[in-house]
């Protein structure tokens, strides 16, 4: 595809991000009966739900610009569903597998601000408000969701991940070990680069 102004960058980025949702809506099923957490399953689910959604956000774009949303591959979606599907084949602990499937899917969420954040900037630049707002409605949804995993990571799922492997007590020595460098380096959060 030849590019020469930023609406075909944009039309470009859009069908990326379409074949990102399309390989998505055949990957969070796998996903969803992996997991054990009742709650990460619930937001998974629901995500699927949101990327249907999406995934017609798109082509209602791609009608209005008489072009096609497909004709690419999008290599870096491709590659977020390998490293959770290498992850997934593992025998891991089921509080363990949850909480790297919540970093592979913060991965994709995360893919997926970036590349729903230029949309909409590219198409605000170019007048297209009606794409922008459509463009905005899902970055929306994908930042909730990456804040919904961080959320339930953190109430439950990693301290369960940890208890499961014997860690919790190394994690209070780190944590321990941590905030004295921080406090030595002046309280900024950083450690000090001397050895001890």
């Amino acid at each position: 595809m030849e590019m020469s102004n930023l609406q075909d960058l944009l039309v470009d980025n859009l069908k990326d991000l379409y074949s990102a949702e399309q390989q998505l809506l055949k990957a969070l099923p796998k996903v969803a009966k992996k997991v054990e957490n009742e709650q990460l399953r619930s937001a998974i689910e629901l995500h699927l739900k949101e990327t249907q959604e999406q995934a017609r956000r798109l082509e209602q774009i791609f009608q209005k610009f008489g072009e096609k949303p497909t004709g690419k591959k999008c290599k870096g979606m491709e590659g977020l569903i390998e490293e959770n599907k290498e992850l997934m084949s593992e025998d891991a602990d089921p509080d363990v597998m949850d909480a790297g499937l919540i970093v592979g899917s913060q991965k994709i969420e995360h893919y997926e601000i970036a590349g729903y954040g230029s949309a909409v900037t590219f198409a605000k630049l170019l007048g297209d408000e009606e794409s922008a707002r459509l463009l905005a409605q899902t970055l929306d949804e994908e930042e909730r969701t990456d804040k919904k995993l961080t959320e339930i990571a953190e109430s439950s799922i990693n301290l369960e991940a940890a208890e499961g492997a014997g860690g919790m007590e190394e994690e209070g020595e780190m944590r321990t070990r941590s905030s004295g460098r921080s406090r030595s380096s002046g309280g900024r959060g950083k450690s000090s680069s001397r050895r001890r």
